[in-house]
């Protein structure tokens, strides 16, 4: 169509004054807004975190490792940053509706230490029938009537943590019901 061997003729079609693009790209600026501290201590001031996860959620503002860990130093030495507190606040905020499986599975992976971990394995395990039957009765309230409906059951408690010995106390009730009906 176009036959581009005169360069007049390329000319005419007006690309003679467009820039050269340059091959080396400018270094990115480095990231705006408030800094590291002021972030962290706004996370804090809405919910206590634990060092891993508050960490993690500076690590996406700053990419100097050694001024992250400067500042989760600084930030406990003020004690804006407490881990034991961390886990009392997070055992409040979910124990009520999860096992204690899972509770300690989700502190675990916040990074919180194992002796922080065996105290709130002590305090959950007083409660952990009493949660189990709250949340059973909560979602359910009724006892399976066949087979299809105890494994349900049985599936979802499991998911939220409980143990299976107490799921077994809340719903081998139903086989009782089951046989009586039979006999």
């Amino acid at each position: 169509m176009y036959d581009f061997d005169d360069e007049d003729d390329f000319e005419q079609l007006g690309f003679e004054g467009f820039e050269q693009l340059d091959p080396t790209p400018e270094a990115p600026s480095p990231k705006k807004g408030p800094s590291l501290k002021a972030r962290a201590i706004d996370f804090l001031s809405r919910r206590e975190h634990s060092r891993l996860e508050l960490q993690r959620k500076l690590q996406r503002h700053c990419d100097d490792m050694t001024l992250i860990q400067q500042l989760l130093d600084e930030l406990e030495a003020q004690n804006w940053l407490n881990n034991e507190r961390f886990v009392q606040s997070y055992v409040n905020r979910r124990a009520h509706k999860l096992g204690q499986r899972r509770v300690l599975q989700e502190l675990r992976q916040q990074g919180v230490e194992t002796h922080h971990l065996e105290q709130v394995r002590e305090q959950l395990q007083d409660s952990e029938f009493d949660r189990a039957y709250e949340v059973w009765e909560r979602k359910f309230g009724a006892l399976p009537t066949d087979q299809k409906s105890y494994a349900k059951q049985h599936r979802f408690m499991a998911s939220r943590g409980f143990s299976p010995d107490f799921l077994r106390k809340i719903l081998d009730r139903f086989k009782d019901n089951v046989y009586q009906d039979q006999g």
